[in-house]
């Protein structure tokens, strides 16, 4: 609505010229009425009446920002109108309406641009699916699917809420959700993400999430919350205003005394206008944000490029974070000489194997599947482990004080299962988090980027953070926290070594993720509450796009600090000149547009990737 009031407001200003020229050189129109010596034809009354309601409606807009403490640069633009409304320069003053609005229509215009990667992902939201009612297809909305409903997904078509495969196979694009950028097959029984598309072959699905939980829908209401960026945001350039403004006023007035002619005022006001000014930060921050969201980084607000842009402080939750969340075997030690290390590993995955716990999960799935041997008799304990006969053998897997009462205490520092065979202890098999492979290189080039400090944050036990912290790159670990803990270890974090930035990927992490000055949630499973409390999120399964939001912050408000210094170093020269008297007030306002030109293709400049190695972009 806001960009089609401005629309319309530009619009109505060249309609107004349109006339106004028909009326002067056409009609050759007297003026009604005159007042000290200036003459008011029917289009200088047309225009002034625009001009007019233009400078109240900006005032309005002004007197607002200073009620919110904010100071900017939109009082030029009202002291150009009412300067060439004083002297009776009416093309001048249809100049700068044209300018004002036209800036403003031009800024729309070219935030639509940069940020044509966010609405891509909108217009491609599912909206309608095809049901499966007694074998029989009914369109419906997507967001009327229940779970448990069944879907038929035809080849091409997107997959439109979470769900998994009942009956075909087919391969399914992911790449707009997981940055896969080769398909991947899908077999019944296999989950299927809303937003992959189908490739060939037509497929049955059974509905597991409503449309709101799903996959790409929760992407949707994540990059629909980052555009609605705050005023500060928009605003970037008011830290320039007040110099910028006095300076203007400086020029100006000095130009009124030496010339005794208020006309040398009013030129220097026309060019003085603000518009490139404002346009530069926007058009550039946004144009960060779209490159961000090409990039799978969904960042949901301006403050938020230049905080990552100036963090010195890095912190990282361990599980899931630094690491896949995915347990990995790390030693089989035998106690017992008649079993070697394979067997004990077979047979405690064979026990283990209808287990749904992790780590009976994550040891099935890290055994030889010819390694694991059907089991009878099985029986589980609660939070203690199971037990069943495996080839003849009663074999226990779990605490040490299930499987072997009586055995003295180990010292293991890490996350084990104990095994016992017949009543015998038999041994233990220990499991490690697996590390993500980029981690160590993110953690490398976060300094490289000037990263001051880079901490690990977690609940884990201190062993166990220390090895993945060690092999990761991180020198600073804090072990054993509680959420509480972690917040306030974001909270001592010197000023020197602020900003801070957390990334976390649990729902334990969310009040780091709000406490810290960035949050960044890893959302490639979905909407977490982690998700809703970040700052930013990355959309795929990737930290080392920790890096790539840094490189596209420093490049983006390098290109916005540029783009601002560049709009005021212009229009003061400018101004300089009009000092002078050889600009008339048309020329200056036809100039100004040419500066907003220029301005908003300086500013579009924030799209194109980093190419400076300090920035630690890796070629993809």
């Amino acid at each position: 609505m806001k960009n089609l009031k401005r629309q319309w407001k530009f619009i109505v200003v060249l309609i107004a010229g349109a006339v106004g020229l028909i009326s002067q050189f056409a009609l050759h129109s007297k003026s009604l009425f005159s007042i000290r010596n200036l003459q008011f034809p029917v289009h200088a009354i047309i225009i002034d009446i625009i001009g007019i309601l233009m400078a109240i409606s900006l005032l309005l807009e002004i007197f607002h920002d200073w009620k919110t403490g904010r100071y900017g640069v939109d009082i030029l633009a009202v002291i150009a109108v009412v300067s060439t409304i004083l002297i009776g320069d009416v093309w001048a003053e249809w100049m700068i309406l044209v300018m004002m609005t036209g800036g403003e229509t031009l800024e729309d215009y070219a935030t639509g641009q940069a940020n044509k990667e966010l609405r891509a992902l909108l217009d491609k939201t599912p909206r309608i699916a095809n049901k499966l009612v007694d074998g029989k297809i009914t369109e419906v909305k997507v967001d009327d699917l229940q779970v448990g409903d069944t879907v038929l997904i035809k080849p091409g078509q997107q997959v439109p809420v979470d769900g998994q495969i009942v009956k075909g196979t087919s391969s399914f694009d992911q790449s707009s959700l997981t940055g896969e950028s080769v398909p991947v097959t899908k077999n019944p029984g296999d989950e299927l993400m809303s937003g992959s598309v189908n490739g060939d072959v037509a497929v049955e699905m059974k509905v597991t999430k409503a449309a709101k939980d799903s996959e790409y829908q929760s992407i949707v209401a994540l990059v629909k919350s980052s555009q609605a960026q705050p005023a500060k945001f928009v605003k970037m350039a008011d830290r320039y205003a007040i110099p910028f403004t006095v300076i203007s006023l400086i020029i100006g007035g000095v130009a009124w005394a030496v010339s005794g002619d208020a006309t040398r005022f009013a030129e220097v006001m026309v060019v003085a206008s603000p518009c490139p000014l404002l346009i530069a930060a926007p058009v550039a921050l946004v144009s960060g944000m779209s490159s961000m969201s090409a990039h799978h980084i969904i960042v949901k607000s301006g403050p938020t490029l230049e905080k990552l842009a100036r963090a010195k402080t890095f912190a990282f939750d361990k599980t899931g974070t630094l690491t896949e969340n995915q347990l990995i075997v790390d030693q089989v030690v035998t106690d017992d000489k008649s079993f070697d290390q394979k067997e004990l590993q077979s047979l405690a995955a064979s026990v283990e194997q209808q287990s749904s716990h992790v780590i009976a999960s994550s040891l099935v799935k890290a055994t030889d599947k010819d390694l694991i041997h059907p089991v009878t008799n099985l029986k589980e304990t609660t939070a203690q482990g199971v037990e069943g006969d495996v080839d003849g053998k009663h074999v226990k897997v779990g605490k040490l004080s299930f499987v072997a009462p009586g055995h003295e205490k180990l010292n293991v520092t890490s996350t084990a299962v104990y095994v016992s065979v017949d009543g015998k202890f038999a041994g233990y098999i220990t499991l490690k988090d697996k590390m993500r492979p980029e981690s160590p290189k993110t953690i490398e080039r976060l300094r490289r980027q000037g990263a001051e400090d880079i901490m690990m944050l977690t609940g884990d036990h201190k062993q166990v953070a220390e090895k993945v912290a060690k092999e990761a790159g991180i020198t600073d670990v804090r072990s054993e926290l509680l959420p509480s803990q972690k917040i306030q270890a974001i909270k001592d974090v010197p000023k020197h070594l602020r900003p801070v930035v957390i990334t976390g990927d649990g729902v334990n992490d969310a009040p780091s993720l709000t406490a810290a000055d960035v949050g960044i949630a890893m959302g490639a499973k979905g909407a977490t509450a982690a998700s809703e409390s970040a700052d930013a999120v990355i959309m795929v399964n990737d930290i080392s796009k920790v890096n790539d939001a840094v490189a596209i912050s420093k490049h983006t408000m390098k290109v916005a600090n540029i783009d601002v210094l560049t709009a005021i170093g212009v229009v003061i020269i400018i101004e300089l000149i009009a000092f002078t008297g050889v600009i008339p007030a048309f020329w200056g306002a036809i100039l100004q547009e040419v500066v907003d030109m220029i301005t908003i293709s300086l500013g579009l400049l924030a799209k194109t990737k980093p190419s400076d190695k300090q920035f630690g972009l890796e070629e993809k």
